[in-house]
């Protein structure tokens, strides 16, 4: 994988990261892999919390158990300094730090860093250019603004568990989570291109802003669609399983070895698939020929298409339909995403060593390519604490002493 030359987008942007887990993390390893420093603080001794997320847990050159595979998703390019901030002194450098910084992310509970002197009004007063990001399960003000989030209740508060799995009356019916933490992610990269919009403001008025990102309000607008289904036409959706609200066909197929996507998107490809699968006159069929008559009459069109791909091996039937240009893909496994021709060719695989482990650490590479290069920071997710000399030696402070004290 080629990474992106310097200078990177945000080279000489710093970014201090209070914040832990998955939402937060997501949203500042986007920022260092566009070129930011990111400083990440975390407790003496136990870390983010998802470095005892396991297992599968990374072997370290000794023999022992490493860090969860987990805290390697979230934390690629960052640099992790160990400081106590109940800790009057610990405090203290941090507020010394975000004094130096351009952005602070956040995702403690409404309130809990005021104790500290580490909330919003304490560090802008210091900073007044700091854009200040603050992640929490349902934001800064409300009924339940109070209230912890986390990922799993709000895909289920937020409606989108109401919508995803087997309807009702079908085997294995009931409301669903998505199989990763989607609403954190989401949330995380609603937060970085909030940051970076902010960024922009602060460069030109030289004022900062407090970023107010909630889980919930971000899972009612991951709604997209199906929220507006529902406000033009009072119907609350429901589970669907596979099928797709407002398109058919536009869900899994059977082939004689596996499943197949189909995902016909207007009518004239709905012709073109009929065509490819050998049945041309269900392509003019009056009770399918259009996208509104083929979802109102889907549970007739869905078993005739089924029969016809049966007949067809994947890389067989995949073949037709790319030549009729139909989209279409393979249900992959994970290992077979990675395995993808398209995969290696745009290197999405990451290999990076780390001293103090057996083996490199393999992430996920940025989707993002500026120039036509990658945007993948160039280390490693960091061992903790493996930077605390270094970036608080850069304050010219006596870490030996700091450390002595259990500041560090």
């Amino acid at each position: 994988m080629t990474q992106a030359a310097s200078p990177r987008p945000l080279d000489g942007v710093r970014v201090l990261d209070l914040s832990r887990v998955l939402a937060g993390p997501w949203a500042t390893q986007a920022l260092a892999d566009l070129g930011a420093e990111v400083i990440k603080i975390e407790r003496p001794g136990a870390g983010d919390d998802t470095r005892l997320w396991g297992p599968p847990f990374a072997t370290t050159t000794e023999g022992e158990r490493g860090d969860a595979a987990y805290f390697f998703a979230a934390n690629r390019g960052k640099r992790s300094v160990t400081l106590d901030m109940a800790n009057p002194e610990g405090a203290e450098i941090i507020r010394r730090l975000a004094a130096d910084s351009h952005v602070v992310v956040e995702n403690f509970k409404v309130g809990g860093l005021k104790k500290y002197g580490l909330d919003h009004a304490a560090l802008s007063a210091i900073n007044p250019a700091l854009v200040y990001c603050s992640i929490t399960g349902f934001g800064q003000d409300g009924p339940d603004a109070p209230r912890a989030g986390y990922d799993y209740m709000i895909q289920a508060m937020g409606g989108l568990m109401s919508i995803t799995g087997q309807p009702d009356g079908s085997p294995g019916a009931e409301p669903m989570k998505v199989g990763v933490a989607v609403v954190d992610l989401f949330t995380g990269l609603y937060a970085s291109n909030a940051i970076l919009a902010a960024l922009l403001r602060a460069r030109e008025t030289g004022a900062g802003a407090h970023l107010d990102i909630a889980l919930f309000d971000v899972q009612a607008a991951m709604l997209a669609n199906q929220a507006t289904n529902f406000f033009v036409s009072g119907q609350a959706p429901t589970r669907m399983g596979n099928a797709h609200p407002n398109l058919s066909p536009y869900q899994p197929f059977p082939c004689s070895d596996g499943m197949v996507v189909i995902a016909v998107g207007n009518d004239g490809q709905y012709r073109a698939l009929c065509g490819a699968l050998g049945d041309a006159a269900l392509g003019t069929d009056a009770r399918f020929e259009t996208n509104a008559r083929r979802v109102e009459n889907r549970t007739l069109l869905s078993p005739l298409l089924a029969g016809l791909t049966r007949r067809f091996a994947m890389a067989e039937l995949m073949r037709a339909l790319e030549t009729a240009g139909v989209p279409c893909g393979p249900v992959n496994t994970v290992d077979q995403v990675f395995a993808e021709r398209q995969a290696i060719h745009r290197g999405l695989t990451v290999e990076q060593p780390r001293a103090d482990l057996a083996t490199p650490i393999r992430t996920v590479a940025s989707p993002i390519r500026v120039d036509g290069q990658a945007c993948v920071h160039p280390t490693p997710p960091p061992a903790l604490g493996q930077d605390t000399d270094a970036v608080l030696g850069e304050l010219g402070l006596d870490v030996a002493a700091l450390r002595a004290r259990g500041v560090v």
